[in-house]
Order: C-alpha cells, then structure tokens, then sequence
C-alpha cells in the first residue's frame, strides 16, 4: 500500500519497481516501523541505533517514538524531521525539509498532530503542540506556530490561515463591486 500511495501522489513515479528500490522516503517509513516496534517493546537503545541508521541512509529523522499513520508519503525526503511525540494522520504527503518540531524541553506532547490527507509543502515547520485538520494544505517554508483548520491552507512565516473563498489572508477584506 506504501508503493501504491507513492504511484498515486507522485507524477514522477515510473514504476513500482523503481519506487519499491529508490524512493528514501518509503524507505524511511519503512525502517521507521521497524524502531516504533523496538521503542514500544522497551528496546529502545536498539530502536534508536535503527532510527539513527536510517537517518543516515535516508537523510530523514524519524524519532522512534513517533506515531505515523499509514500511506504517509515523504517526497524527495532530505532533511525531514520528525519529533518523538509527534503524530502523523492517515495519507499524508510531506516534502523535503519539513519539521515537526518541539519548542519547549518539556516533558510530555511538545510536537505537532497533523491529521489526515495533509499536505506539508517543502521546507515547512510545524513547532509545538500544534493540530494540524484533516486536508489542509501547508504551504512551502510556512512557519506553522497554531493549530489549522479542517481543510485549511497556512502560508507565510509566520503562518496565516487563507480564506478558502479568496484565497487571500483570512484578516484582509476584499472589495466587492
């Protein structure tokens, strides 16, 4: 189901074949599960050497604690960051260079849940204990500090929640006439 959603959310995808053996993104996913399981049957020294392994083939951190949920699709990967409480919903694409990052060293939820059928454009940050709807948008380098919508779109740095009628920043008022 991995190779299928990366089929169906990149135009670039050629074949499974080459998405099944190239694609770092699935990859990271993959290896991922393998450090959640360790990290939930208390092995985690060993969970964290396969997460770090991961990272340095895949260039993509994936803390092993982290909850992700299924056919999450990490597009041209490198750089992404992944918090240990974060959690990532069902069918959700993610670019390069995304974060989902803690502000605070606080014990307890300090990264961001990003519901379902999200997209986080490349280079976005999500800092905090933030909500992310089901099927907002993020836009590309959007620094994300409070909770979006269901069905949202964020832009901007930092981020501002657009009219979904106007496409302009929620605050602004357009002239009619």
């Amino acid at each position: 189901e991995d190779v299928d959603a990366a089929m169906r959310q990149d135009p670039a995808a050629t074949s499974r074949a080459v998405v099944f053996l190239t694609y770092a993104g699935l990859h990271a996913v993959w290896w991922h599960r393998i450090a959640h399981r360790l990290w939930n049957g208390r092995a985690t020294l060993l969970a964290r050497m396969v997460s770090a392994w991961a990272r340095t083939v895949t260039g993509i951190e994936i803390h092993p604690a982290a909850t992700i949920g299924r056919r999450l699709f990490i597009d041209h990967g490198m750089g992404v960051v992944i918090g240990e409480t974060a959690v990532v919903g069902d069918d959700v694409l993610m670019f390069h260079g995304v974060t989902l990052g803690g502000t605070s060293r606080i014990a307890g939820r300090r990264h961001p849940v990003v519901g379902d059928s999200v997209v986080i454009g490349a280079g976005a940050k999500l800092l905090g204990p933030i909500a992310v709807g089901d099927g907002a948008r993020i836009g590309a380098n959007a620094v994300v500090l409070h909770d979006v919508p269901i069905g949202a779109t964020a832009v901007g740095v930092p981020a501002r929640i657009l009219d979904a009628h106007t496409g302009r920043d929620g605050g602004e008022q357009m002239a009619l006439g």
